[in-house]
This record gives structure tokens, C-alpha cells and sequence, in this order.
């Protein structure tokens, strides 16, 4: 379970994050929504360590990003907006090394990757080396890297960005699966038909504060409209227009 409280972040005089407060339980897919530079990377940031919050925390499995942070970043799998992989290794070789920097032993480890070739469909391009991979190839071992250690809580940062309508049925698939294995899942995104057909909550920001948040149906109820875009742009309309 993932939890934020009163997250507040600025870069100079640049304010991210003016008092962010959500929860992702187990079991559940939460999405992050909101127009560019609302503050979810930021967001996504804080709760995959690689920043400190000014003021407020974020607790993973009740583990304290800042205090506890390398509990946390065994508690986490995170797919960045940047997928990083080394060109001159194979699939394979960047999946084993994420998996080691776990510490996961070789026999685990390779049972792993052998389970995630499978369930990813990686199979033709286990071997190969990283550099000339299309972007669904690079995000498929991106997952794969992700989820090696069996991570309990997966945050996913525009996680079909790019990709074609076969991968990105391919991602949906596995978000569902991960959330009916009982995992926490966190992902932000753009697209509105995505967050629909697989959000059970999601949290709205704008301006780096929350505006709204519940089920698809409770957003859409609370603004009165009868598509989640809609209820979407009523949702950011006020906090917009102040911005």
C-alpha cells in the first residue's frame, strides 16, 4: 500500500507539489491524472526515492520514502518516463542485472526471467542486444526489469505512451493481472479510454494539488458529466483557470 500525505516540492522558485494527499491500496489500480506539469512525475519521483520531499511524507508498506528508502526500493517496482537500458546487453543481461542489484540468487533469478519472457512475450528478443530495440521492445524489458524481484507495489509512469495498439493491449493485460495477484499498482497517464477501462481509483492533479479523486463512476457523478474526459476537464476547469 502506497500512502502521500501533504507532499510539498519545489524546484527554486518553481512550486511542484502544494499539499498532495492520496492513498493506493493493495489490490486496486490507481491512476495519477493530470494535464503536463500538475506535479504526478514529481509525485512518482518522491515515492521511488530519487527525490526528498520539502515537506509531508510518502510511506510504501508503511516504509518511509526518506527514512527507509532502501526498504522502500525493495518494496517498489518503478517504470520511469525514461526506460535507461544499457544498448551493448542483451534483454536478458539487463533484466539479471536489475535482478542481482536485488539480490535475488541465480536459480531465483533465472526462474524469473524465464517466467516474465513468458508472460511478456520476449522470447525473440531475450538474447539480443538492447541497442536498435523499438520502443514496445524497449518497454517490454523495462517491465520485465521492474517486476523481476517480485515487487509488491508497481508505479508506472505513462506506461503506453508510444505504443502500438498490440503492446499496449499487451501492458493493460498485465496491469490487470498484477492487480488481481493482490499488488498495488500506480500508474499516471494521458489517455482517458486507458484510465477508464482499467482505474478502480484515481487521483486527480492539477497545479500540484489534488482536486478530486474515487472511482470513475464517483468522478463522474461529482461533476456531473457523462464521459470521464468531461468529468476530467470539469474536474481541472477551476484549478486551471487560477494557474
Amino acid at each position: 500500500m502506497i500512502e502521500v500525505r501533504d507532499l510539498h516540492k519545489s524546484f527554486g522558485k518553481v512550486v511542484a507539489l502544494q499539499g498532495v494527499s492520496f492513498s493506493a491500496p493493495d489490490g486496486r489500480i490507481t491512476g495519477l491524472l493530470g494535464p503536463n506539469g500538475a506535479g504526478k512525475t514529481t509525485t512518482l519521483r518522491i515515492l521511488y526515492t530519487l527525490l526528498r520531499p520539502d515537506r509531508g511524507t510518502a510511506t510504501v508498506d508503511g516504509h518511509d520514502t526518506v527514512d527507509d528508502s532502501m526498504e522502500v526500493r525493495n518494496r517498489l517496482g518503478a517504470l520511469p518516463d525514461s526506460y535507461g537500458l544499457y544498448p551493448r546487453l542483451t534483454a536478458r543481461e539487463n533484466i539479471r542485472y536489475y535482478g542481482r542489484f536485488h539480490g535475488l540468487s541465480d536459480d531465483v533469478l533465472e526462474k524469473e526471467i524465464d517466467r516474465l519472457v513468458a508472460v511478456l512475450d520476449m522470447a525473440d528478443i531475450i538474447d539480443r542486444r538492447a541497442k536498435g530495440f523499438s520502443h514496445g521492445q524497449q518497454l517490454k524489458v523495462a517491465i520485465a526489469r521492474t517486476l523481476v524481484h517480485s515487487p509488491q507495489n508497481v508505479l508506472l509512469d505513462e506506461p503506453t505512451n508510444g505504443l502500438d495498439v498490440m503492446s499496449t493491449r499487451a501492458v493493460r493485460a498485465l496491469l490487470q493481472r498484477l492487480r488481481d495477484e493482490g499488488r498495488c499498482v500506480l500508474f499516471s497517464s494521458h489517455i482517458m479510454q486507458e484510465v477508464a477501462a482499467l482505474c478502480d481509483n484515481i487521483v486527480v492533479i492539477a497545479g500540484g494539488r489534488v482536486v478530486t479523486s474515487g472511482t470513475p463512476d464517483e468522478l463522474r457523478q461529482e461533476t456531473g458529466q457523462t464521459s470521464l474526459e468531461d468529468a476530467f476537464v470539469a474536474a481541472i476547469g477551476s484549478e486551471e483557470g487560477l494557474t
